[in-house]
């Protein structure tokens, strides 16, 4: 395998905008069409030709495709080698504006939007200002007109491409639809007044934010306050409480660009490290114009990140703000949909190998599992298998209301024959026990998904209709080992879901077994490493093809040199949790330290290792003016916050408030730092997965990779940013050209030993 080099382009840059999936998928696409065409393709041909191609020939028409064309390119009747038919089948399926001009613009669902300097350039246009563009992408000396102009294209694009498509807002999904799913459905009225009940009922007493609620969800009252950042803000810490330090929100009534900026770059980072989706993005990659990758339905979170920047120019989208909202409502009401926080919940298995697959279930089962073992208490023999058609009639609801409150039945509500009105009599018993809903009879029965899944959810949070007697079941084994495997879990989980892969992990050691999943992660680090044609695609029926994938993850491992002693494929394929942790620790380093070394300019292809990192935090703080070192990143004096305060300050002047920073001297002021350093680095701009917890017991790989994403940051900068400390929250998503991938700041204590950290 180590021969195994897979489909290479010359442009690094084009180079990661495909797996090796779809770079063979395409690549063999480009060779039938140019044998169809006697060993020579034109330009002028791909209109026809492009039919048969994914997400263009089935929503544009040949004239549509023919006119992008012509728009694009002054020249038809030259030769289309694989870059050229990469770059142009890049572009995504809709209509975006450039100012005066419509341009039809084609491509797949990862996509980039080339600047109007690099479309001006393949005509022959170079734009004066910026005719130094690095590899052909955007860089910082693009002019203001064509940043602008990237901008523009890329926030129309999502909308646009929804209505070519045809899809009504009835079908629209923000809460179910895969992560991974091609495109953002455009989210209906009824959400939105969802979602404005909800914000109102939850931050209606917020200090700072009471001034501006209720909110009318018949106005635009909701994207008017959700301007300065602060809104989403508040929504996440109420979705899992003591995710942002307020402290570190600019809350003034009148913010600048800069503080605005900074909020948006702190909700970004914010949202990651709660379990939504961002794939590869920053608030500053749309403000100046960087490349745009994976542009999937979590385009919610990273286009909503510049959506403000722009909004004096009214072309804000503004169902992606609510597609954010809509992934950390979920989050909220989902949080208590497993065994640590409902034990309850047991009593819907037999035993302990069931409680195992209930565990590994994602919230959304477990809550039909729930409500369907209510169902069957109330003599309800249809099995509910989703929100949207099986409750569309209401029956399902008012057998379970009957259940779970019987004191306030209605005889007549499974009675009438009319479904929208026995969803009218649903309701009242709702209200009737005190139940909050955000949806209405018309909702229930046009089976829309988001409002259904939160309506079930608050009647779980209200009554769940479990014993409290926990069911007498030997399950504690089942249960994560500690609290550190549970954390180092979602640490890798979210690590993982960042990137983009083609499914979203519910469940580490469950959802990994199949080994596909790392595949796609080592390819994404490592670009070309994989060697596909041996490796089998989900659904795998056939065990010993699970075990083929996985014996190629540990084959990879040990090509990139970790310790993987005595490890076979088999082991990940049984779910061993301290092997998959230690794997997943090992692979997050390297992508860490591949970047760092990519971006380090005078490291010469030198490998970066935990001492440079270490070298560099130090000189860092001491050439700012402190005394304060760490001799190590396991060093007992960190567990008080102050030397990563001090770098944070040093790398960025004036980003630490001193005055709210304490002593340290106890476990409360500890923590209080702990939280301070974490929100400070997401405001800069570092994505970073790791708890208070962390710091303040010197998780030693922790302490590793939360300096290194500061580094990482630090390095990012221009060199006059970093001297001067002049620009704001310049973003830190661990994001490189080269290896297509997010450095999280979090990592495994216990999954591997000091072994893997040399």
């Amino acid at each position: 395998m180590a021969g195994y080099v897979g489909v290479l382009v010359s442009d690094p840059w084009l180079q990661n905008q495909f797996t090796q999936v779809e770079l063979r998928s395409l690549k063999s696409s480009f060779m039938a069409m140019r044998r169809e065409s006697d060993g020579g393709l034109k330009l002028a041909e791909l209109p026809e030709k492009m039919s048969r191609l994914k997400h263009v020939g089935e929503t544009l028409t040949e004239h549509e495709r023919a006119a992008f064309l012509q728009e694009s390119y002054q020249n038809l009747d030259v030769d289309v080698d694989f870059e050229l038919f990469l770059r142009v089948k890049m572009f995504r399926i809709c209509v975006l504006l450039d100012f005066d001009r419509t341009v039809f613009v084609n491509g797949i669902s990862k996509a980039v939007i080339p600047c109007s300097c690099e479309l001006m350039e393949l005509q022959g246009n170079v734009c004066p200002q910026c005719r130094d563009i690095d590899n052909g992408f955007f860089s910082k000396k693009c002019c203001l007109n064509c940043r602008l102009y990237r901008s523009l294209v890329y926030l129309k694009l999502q909308t646009l491409a929804t209505e070519k498509r045809g899809i009504g807002a009835k079908n629209a999904s923000a809460f179910l639809k895969s992560p991974t799913s091609t495109l953002l459905h455009t989210i209906s009225e009824p959400e939105k007044a969802s979602y404005v009940a909800h914000i109102n009922n939850y931050l209606g007493e917020d200090e700072f934010l009471k001034k501006y609620l209720p909110l009318d969800a018949a106005t635009n009252d909701l994207f008017e306050i959700a301007k300065d950042g602060v809104l989403i803000c508040k929504l996440i810490n109420v979705a899992v409480p003591g995710t942002i330090d307020e402290r570190a929100i600019n809350t003034k009534r009148v913010l600048n660009p800069w503080e605005r900026n900074e909020n948006h770059t702190l909700c970004l980072n914010s949202a990651k490290a709660i379990g939504c989706t961002v794939v590869n993005i920053g608030t500053q990659d749309f403000i100046e114009g960087r490349i745009v990758q994976h542009m999937d339905s979590s385009v919610a979170l990273y286009a909503y990140a510049a959506l403000y920047q722009f909004a004096e120019l009214e072309i804000i989208d503004r169902h992606l703000v609510l597609g954010v909202i809509s992934q950390i409502i979920k989050i909220q009401l989902l949080a208590d949909l497993n065994l640590k926080k409902t034990p309850q919940l047991v009593e819907l298995v037999g035993d302990s190998t069931d409680v195992e697959e209930l565990m590994n279930l994602p919230p959304e089962k477990i809550l039909l599992r729930w409500m369907n073992f209510q169902l069957k208490k109330g003599g309800y023999t249809k099995t509910v298998t989703n929100f949207s058609s099986d409750v569309k009639d209401a029956e399902a609801y008012a057998h379970l209301l009957n259940v779970l409150a019987p004191e306030h039945s209605n005889p007549s509500t499974l009675k009438v024959k009319d479904p929208l009105e026995r969803a009218k009599l649903v309701l009242e018993h709702a209200d009737k026990m005190g139940c909050k809903r955000y949806l209405t009879a018309k909702d229930i029965v046009e089976g829309s998904p988001n409002l259904n899944l939160a309506f079930v959810a608050h009647i779980f949070q209200h009554r769940n209709g479990l014993s409290t007697q926990t069911k007498q079941i030997s399950f504690p084994e089942t249960l994560p080992d500690d609290a550190q495997t549970s954390r180092e879990e979602r640490v890798f989980r979210f690590w993982l879901n960042s990137l983009g892969n083609s499914s979203y992990i519910d469940n580490v050691f469950e959802d990994l077994r199949n080994g596909w999943l790392l595949l796609e992660t080592l390819d994404k680090v490592s670009p070309g490493i994989v060697n596909w044609k041996i490796a089998s695609k989900p659904p795998i029926k056939m065990p010993f093809r699970k075990v083929e994938n996985c014996n190629q993850v540990v084959k990879i491992g040990k090509q990139l040199k970790f310790s993987l002693v005595n490890v076979a494929g088999n082991d990940i394929v049984q779910g061993n949790k301290k092997l998959i942790l230690a794997y997943l620790w090992q692979l997050m380093r390297f992508n860490m330290l591949q970047l760092l070394k990519h971006l380090r300019s005078h490291s010469h292809g030198k490998e970066i290792t935990d001492a440079d990192i270490l070298e560099w935090a130090n000189s860092k703080v001491i050439n700012s003016g402190s005394q304060s070192r760490m001799d190590s990143f396991k060093d007992k004096k960190l567990s008080d916050g102050i030397f990563f305060l001090e770098l944070l300050s040093a790398v960025r002047p004036r980003s630490v408030n001193w005055s709210l920073v304490t002593k340290g001297s106890n476990e409360e002021e500890k923590k209080m730092n702990a939280t301070y350093i974490i929100s400070i680095a997401r405001k800069l701009g570092c994505s970073i997965f790791l708890l208070p917890e962390d710091i303040i017991e010197v998780n030693q790989k922790m302490m590793l990779t939360l300096t290194a994403s500061i580094m990482y940051w630090t390095l990012k900068q221009p060199v006059e940013d970093r001297a001067c400390g002049a620009s704001d929250t310049e973003t830190g998503s661990l994001v490189d050209s080269s290896s297509n991938s997010t450095l999280d700041d979090t990592a495994s204590e216990s999954s591997t030993d000091d072994s893997s950290s040399n």
